[in-house]
């Protein structure tokens, strides 16, 4: 028996030797591996950790075989780990398609798991490559059970009793308010979710306010690096602005006093003007048409129009005939007269008049009506 496998392992390592040399356990094909076919494509991953991931380990689509991992080798940051992977060219991926680093069971193998995500687009090419942002892996069990252990021995777990006892003695008694509490809470938050969407229309608004704040930054900036002069002379002139404000304040003290010690005699003085207000509101337009010739006395506004500069011509006829003067008076309603006489049973008083020299006509000269003569000498207008 010994014979036999010394022999079958001498063949095996004439036979890789002579193929080309052996590069290891892990060029070996796997038993039970995905078929990849004859027509494979390679797809490459970035992942920031690959844990215990081995090259010939399984790669698959719905947990379903389809490839195996080729190599493994380190980013060209120097910092991640890209992985190549033959997969079956039967099998068709997006472009955007991600990549998981899972394990079969819990202390099983590590493998690598391709999906499709919901925004699918395109084809997965040959030699493609999913970026970092779209891998990555799931915790380790030995992870877990770290995690675990640092709660258990250096985390809050030893001290849940003395918590649980010190909310025991709190509550106990208080049970009508915290009930109450809790009844308030209730009804708080129902209000909340009543006004959910004027909440979410205030934080939206708040959210564009923030965007235009952040867009204007550089002229806040500007605005409050400009405002500082102004408010170190408002800090420097304190004094001054304090004693300003004391001094309106006995301003107003003084103003009201006035007010109400003058009070009677202005309500007097707005009464006395009501009749005076009141005949003004009366005139209606005839004031303003009064003021209009007021100011161009005796012409009115339409002469204007025939003054060429600075004068204007003005042709009066005065007739002083004694004969028109009397058809005037006497066409008159009111005789002229009225005025110079005395009221009934007032005795006429006898002016001293001095009788005028008239000269008495020659003999031969014909003779007029004497009164007439006698106007027409002194107005002028007697006959020749």
């Amino acid at each position: 028996m010994r014979k036999s496998l010394a022999g079958l392992t001498a063949v095996l390592l004439v036979s890789g030797c002579g193929s080309g040399g052996f590069d290891g356990v892990y060029t070996m094909p796997l038993p039970g591996g995905a078929d990849v076919g004859d027509h494979p494509y390679r797809v490459k991953a970035r992942f920031q950790d690959v844990l215990d991931l081995v090259p010939q380990a399984g790669v698959k689509v719905n947990d379903v075989p389809v490839g195996r991992v080729e190599k493994i080798d380190l980013g060209s940051d120097g910092w991640t780990a890209e992985v190549t992977m033959l997969v079956n060219g039967d099998v068709r991926l997006p472009a955007n398609a991600f990549a998981k680093l899972r394990q079969s069971a819990l202390l099983g193998e590590k493998f690598v798991e391709l999906g499709k995500p919901s925004d699918a687009t395109g084809t997965l090419a040959d030699n493609a490559v999913i970026p970092l942002s779209k891998t990555n892996r799931n915790p380790e069990v030995e992870e877990v059970f770290g995690a675990l252990s640092m709660l258990l021995n250096g985390g809050g777990v030893a001290q849940l009793q003395n918590i649980t006892k010190e909310l025991n003695a709190a509550m106990e008694g208080n049970e009508q308010e915290i009930r109450s509490l809790l009844g308030n809470l209730n009804t708080f938050v129902g209000e909340l979710d009543k006004h959910k969407a004027e909440i979410v229309r205030a934080l939206d608004s708040m959210n564009r306010l923030a965007g235009t704040l952040a867009q204007q930054r550089e002229k806040i900036a500007v605005a409050l690096t400009d405002l500082e002069p102004g408010l170190r002379v408002l800090a420097e002139q304190r004094t001054q602005l304090v004693t300003l404000l004391k001094s309106l304040d006995t301003l107003s003290d003084v103003a009201t006093d006035t007010v109400n010690r003058s009070r009677d005699d202005v309500v007097a003085d707005l009464k006395a003007l009501q009749p005076t207000l009141t005949k003004l509101a009366e005139s209606g337009q005839n004031l303003p048409k009064s003021l209009e010739l007021l100011l161009t006395y005796p012409f009115p506004d339409e002469a204007l129009d025939g003054i060429k500069g600075d004068y204007t011509n003005a042709f009066i006829d005065l007739d002083l005939n004694l004969g028109t003067v009397v058809d005037n008076l006497g066409r008159s309603r009111q005789s002229p007269v009225d005025s110079l006489l005395p009221t009934p049973g007032t005795p006429l008083p006898l002016p001293n008049i001095p009788l005028p020299n008239i000269p008495l006509p020659n003999p031969g000269q014909p003779t007029g009506s004497g009164l007439g003569d006698l106007l027409g000498g002194l107005l002028g207008g007697g006959r020749k």
